[in-house]
């Protein structure tokens, strides 16, 4: 049995979206530092404790951009694993979904960086929640489609 894997075209907007993941995530790390060394907060404590938050408005926004930047990381690797396989079929859409994603993660670090973190929803995190579904989905139709073709 032999496979070939043809690159379809618009793959490469698919690679172009996962970069501006990428940048984000890189953009998010520089602004947990920023908050550590503004709270002092000292490596390797991941978060400040409760009593530095209260005192501490720096110290709270560490801990806001602290949960942003690894709720981002949390999800990135199903996103990065959906985007490819949804890309491969569907490189359009794939890319825009992703593009989409990236957009909340932004509005959804800036929601938590006010220091209230009920306010990192709303609807650009409800609307990039919405296109990191639709990859999933897209990729498990994707996968399907080909597994019925190669029966």
């Amino acid at each position: 049995m032999s496979i070939t894997v043809t690159i379809p075209e618009g793959l490469q907007y698919v690679g172009g979206a996962l970069l501006v993941t990428a940048v984000i995530i890189q953009g998010l790390s520089a602004t947990v530092n920023k908050y550590r060394k503004r709270a002092g907060i000292p490596y390797p404590q991941m978060y400040a404790d409760k009593e530095e938050t209260k005192s501490s408005r720096d110290a709270l926004l560490f801990n806001c951009a602290q949960r942003a930047h690894q709720n981002t990381l949390e999800q990135f690797p199903t996103l990065l694993v959906a985007a490819v396989i949804s890309g491969l079929k569907y490189p359009i859409p794939a890319a825009i979904a992703t593009m989409v994603w990236n957009l909340s993660r932004i509005s959804y670090a800036r929601g938590y960086l006010t220091g209230d973190p009920k306010k990192r929803g709303g609807p650009g995190y409800f609307l990039g929640a919405l296109g990191g579904v639709g990859l999933l989905a897209s990729s498990f139709f994707a996968i399907g489609g080909w597994i019925l073709n190669s029966l």
